[in-house]
């Protein structure tokens, strides 16, 4: 068995950053930036005006209340032609340029408006509800820079830039592969003895969560002619994931095909509990992860392993943060293998984070898993503590 740091080292150090792809603004939710936006054109476009009200020049109102003769209007999305002389004032909306010779605006609600007659009642200084042009940004700035996960934020700011394409990493494409004569695709009829595959299900949405494309392969039977066949499907992949099968046992498979067709084994345990028998090495230059069969051996695998594995693909900073947060109950020693215990968050009479680990910890229990928020993590040979006591944790 080797250690959980050293298991995941050589996982990234195995996996390779996916290559460059355009793609248009509306296609790019969630996706990773691979080169930097540039505003292609200045925002505002020139000094507009924050407020409907009137452009005047600030020394005419500087005393009040004073009297103004209005001269024209300058609509959003129009403006006013002429300029701005001494006792004149143009009628203005928000968003619209200011015309030459005004420099600063009276809101509506501080005038009364009597024909061409504005009379001001409150001051305003230069500058008064006027955004500068370039006040959000200017031609050539650089609005998100690559590296960037883009949220609906970050599209629009794009957009209001001026940019319709944007290169992104391309998504990694995952192969997913189930195994064992056990297992039925969920709606399936049921025979004696067989299972739901929830594992494929669970892991398939969790690598598009990441941004990555799942490709499932479906289920390999328990005989080498089958998962062979699939095996060599996925060599197109990024990465190949397996479920099951990595145990020791007479129909334990992966194994023995990985080594039939000339993987180059990394490690085949870990020591970690859930999740011990796990697999990885490199198939024809394609990494390959083989995780357990059980559904929460699965997830908490994937969380630890799969993800940042995904997140280098991205040429994100493969690092999963760890927290530290009160425990909510009493814990005993634990044995020679790193614990990583389900958990509910909550919040103590201080508001601080407390995390309870579930009384029962069975890695076949997905509903629980479902239920947790966190992973409550315990070193090797920890020591027994009391509720109270800090502790590490991974959030769900």
């Amino acid at each position: 068995m080797i250690p959980v740091a050293k298991a995941l080292s050589q996982i990234i150090e195995n996996v390779t950053e996916t290559c460059v792809e355009q793609v248009a603004l509306s296609d790019a939710l969630g996706r990773v930036l691979a080169a930097d936006v540039t505003a292609r054109l200045t925002q505002p476009w020139a000094d507009v005006s924050a407020m409907d009200g009137y452009a005047v020049r600030a020394q005419d109102v500087a005393k009040v209340p004073t009297a103004l003769t209005v001269i024209g209007e300058s609509p959003a999305g129009g403006c006013y032609d002429g300029s701005l002389s001494a006792g004149e004032a143009v009628r203005i909306f928000t968003g619209a340029p200011l015309p030459p010779g005004s420099d600063a605006i009276v809101i509506q609600e501080d005038t009364e408006r009597d024909g061409d007659t504005v009379s001001v009642l409150e001051s305003a200084a230069v500058g008064r509800f006027v955004r500068p042009a370039g006040l959000d940004f200017k031609t050539g700035d650089v609005l998100l820079a690559a590296g960037r996960v883009l949220s609906a934020r970050d599209l629009g700011l794009a957009a209001a830039g001026n940019v319709a394409w944007l290169q992104v990493k391309r998504r990694p494409r995952i192969a997913i592969i189930a195994t064992g004569d056990e297992v039925v695709m969920p709606g399936d009829p049921l025979g004696p003895n067989q299972i739901v595959s929830s594992n494929s299900v669970m892991l398939s949405a969790y690598v598009r969560s990441l941004g990555a494309e799942p490709l499932d392969l479906g289920i390999a039977r328990d005989d080498e002619g089958s998962l062979t066949r699939l095996v060599q499907s996925a060599r197109e992949a990024d990465m190949l994931v397996t479920i099951g099968g990595a145990s020791v046992g007479d129909y334990d498979l992966v194994n023995r095909v990985l080594g039939n067709e000339g993987v180059d084994l990394g490690f085949y345990k870990v020591a970690m509990r859930p999740g011990k028998p796990l697999i990885f090495g490199r198939l024809h230059g394609t990494p390959v992860l083989g995780l357990p069969g059980n559904p929460v051996s699965v997830g908490v695998t994937s969380a630890l392993f799969l993800r940042p594995a995904i997140q280098a693909m991205l040429g994100l900073d493969p690092v999963t943060p760890v927290e530290t947060v009160k425990l909510g109950t009493d814990l005993g020693e634990n044995d020679q293998r790193q614990e990583y215990l389900r958990a509910v968050l909550t919040k103590d009479a201080q508001g601080q984070t407390v995390a309870t680990p579930f009384t029962r910890q069975d890695s076949a229990m997905l509903a629980k898993f479902a239920d947790a928020a966190c992973l409550v993590i315990r070193a090797p040979f920890a020591v027994p503590i009391k509720a109270g006591a800090d502790v590490e944790i991974i959030r769900l």
